[in-house]
């Protein structure tokens, strides 16, 4: 038997102390200010509990208040627990493409609410998210408080576009990092695209750390202008406007690695159909065994009893005699 919260002895017992004192020191103050007569008149009748009798009554129930609010409790040891679930990694890009507006509002609001829709479709698996352009972080660590996580991905505004090329390579070191310990390795990047040039490496660290990539692309095949942080368009050295286009090569891509992609489309279709393609290959998949320990509290036995005794002392207050 222990106290989880065993300072509240401490915090407490001052209070108590002072209480009793006070209690047991206050003796017929009244006398002092009537006479033997009124008093007599404003005294309890005999058809009341003494008040010795009263008095530890109520320390008693305050006491065992105190004791429950310590919360005692008994360990029944611990105790292996299969966690059912996936764990997997989101990514999220923020390179200056994704300020394009051919989707609305633009492409990295767009993005976002994908990936919060994922967190929906997947409410008892495991997610972490990071963030990637020129250099990747880490925006989440893995939870499976998707409330938490929708936050975290909410707080991503413009001021976090970079708009210095996307480094592929350095998302996939910081991937593999991150996902050393899970089994299986998925990741689920959320993107509108590279070119097979700047995505060869990816592949590469990908495919040597046996890791699964599913991809959701944002952005059109039409395209549509590159804008600054005023929102202004970006011109190329010929003097005509910087328009960037969805890429599928990331897609297939994905399909080369044991994976899959979606084109991101208005609804909720789109995330359910990879959801459906995760679960699907992945099936009984375990996030693996958490250890926790059993215990058993006891702080409703001092509680009640606590309770009751207030009750009885406060039942049996006396009653004024009638004139």
């Amino acid at each position: 038997m222990h106290f989880l919260n065993p300072q509240f002895f401490w915090v407490l017992i001052v209070p108590f102390v002072i209480f009793a004192f006070l209690i047991t020191t206050n003796k017929e103050r009244l006398s002092r200010v009537f006479d033997d007569r009124v008093l007599k008149r404003l005294s309890a009748t005999d058809e009341s509990m003494p008040m010795m009798v009263r008095n530890v009554l109520m320390f008693l129930a305050i006491f065992l208040m105190i004791v429950a609010m310590a919360r005692p409790a008994m360990e029944k040891g611990e105790k292996k627990v299969e966690v059912q679930g996936l764990t997997l990694l989101t990514a999220l890009d923020i390179s200056g493409s994704m300020r394009s507006k051919d989707v609305y509002p633009n492409r990295l609001e767009f993005a976002k609410k994908k990936m919060m829709t994922l967190f929906d479709a997947m409410p008892s698996d495991e997610i972490g998210v990071v963030a990637f352009a020129y250099s990747p972080f880490i925006l989440a660590p893995f939870s499976s408080d998707k409330e938490t996580l929708k936050m975290m991905v909410e707080g991503v505004d413009d001021s976090y576009i970079n708009m210095g090329s996307t480094d592929f390579s350095a998302l996939g070191e910081q991937v593999a990092s991150l996902l050393k310990e899970k089994h299986p390795k998925i990741l689920v990047l959320f993107s509108d695209g590279g070119d097979a040039q700047a995505i060869k490496g990816f592949g590469d660290i990908l495919k040597a750390n046996d890791i699964d990539l599913y991809v959701v692309l944002v952005g059109s095949t039409k395209g549509a202008p590159v804008l600054d942080k005023d929102g202004k368009p970006l011109t190329q050295k010929d003097g005509t406007i910087a328009i960037t286009q969805r890429n599928d090569a990331l897609g297939e891509l994905a399909k080369a690695n044991g994976g899959a992609y979606v084109i991101a489309s208005n609804g909720k279709e789109d995330i359910q159909q990879l959801v459906n393609v995760i679960r699907s290959k992945y099936k009984n998949q375990q996030q693996g065994e958490v250890t926790v320990k059993e215990r058993v509290e006891y702080f409703y036995y001092p509680l009640g009893l606590g309770l009751l005794l207030l009750l009885i002392a406060f039942s049996s207050m006396p009653q004024r005699k009638e004139s």
